[in-house]
């Protein structure tokens, strides 16, 4: 049997914010939040390497199951890549639109005008594929995998509109193919697609609206 192991422990880090002060600071992140919305048409704008860093940075402090951070994050910004990332992601698109998707799954869409398309996944000035990390040769067996690369993609959304920068968050089915033109190994499934840049001056985006808090808070 192997010698249980513990990590040292060390005291743990305090960041108190006056109780004023932290409603101000929530209602300031929430607000800001509101403001967050899925862009479809990017401009050609290079967008700062290390924004985009410091981004991944705050996703990877994200809480996960023992400790192990199930997550990778590739960052694309040669045009050969993205343009076959797009190629094969509109394939499995095209086919999901044509063939795969049901009548209720497009009659839900069909509101957004969304379709096969995907162009925003050449024209965004970068796109990072968040893959789970599941247990391979070199890594261990992961416990609470959606969950943890889900917060830590919530992490990395907010980070990106914090620093001005527009996403949306692109899941075609299946995505293996992924694998091949992120060269990834394969024991990491891609779990979400995410082009990252500025909006063009001409996007547009549906004049949706929000559920308001007390339509989804319950307090006991």
């Amino acid at each position: 049997m192997s010698a249980h192991l513990e990590y040292p422990v060390v005291p743990a880090p305090r960041f108190d914010v006056p109780a004023d002060e932290a409603v101000g600071r929530a209602r300031t992140f929430a607000d800001t939040m509101a403001l967050r919305r899925t862009v479809r048409d990017f401009a050609t704008r290079p967008v700062p390497p290390e924004v985009i860093d410091h981004a991944v940075r705050a996703a990877a402090t994200a809480p996960s199951g023992a400790n192990l951070q199930p997550w990778r994050f590739v960052v694309v910004t040669a045009p050969e890549r993205k343009r076959r990332l797009r190629e094969a992601a509109e394939a499995e698109e095209r086919e999901f639109y044509e063939r795969r998707a049901a009548p209720e799954w497009l009659e839900a869409l069909a509101p957004l005008g969304t379709d096969w398309r995907k162009p925003f996944l050449e024209d965004a000035p970068a796109v990072i594929v968040v893959f789970e990390v599941h247990k391979g040769p070199h890594t261990p067996r992961p416990y609470y995998v959606k969950e943890s690369v889900g917060i830590a993609v919530g992490f990395l959304l907010a980070a990106l509109h914090q620093a001005g920068l527009a996403t949306l968050t692109h899941t075609p089915s299946p995505m293996k193919f992924l694998n091949e033109v992120c060269e990834r190994p394969q024991e990491e499934r891609a779990y979400v697609v995410i082009p990252v840049g500025y909006p063009s001056e001409e996007a547009m985006v549906p004049d949706i609206t929000r559920k308001p808090a007390e339509d989804v808070v319950i307090r006991l």
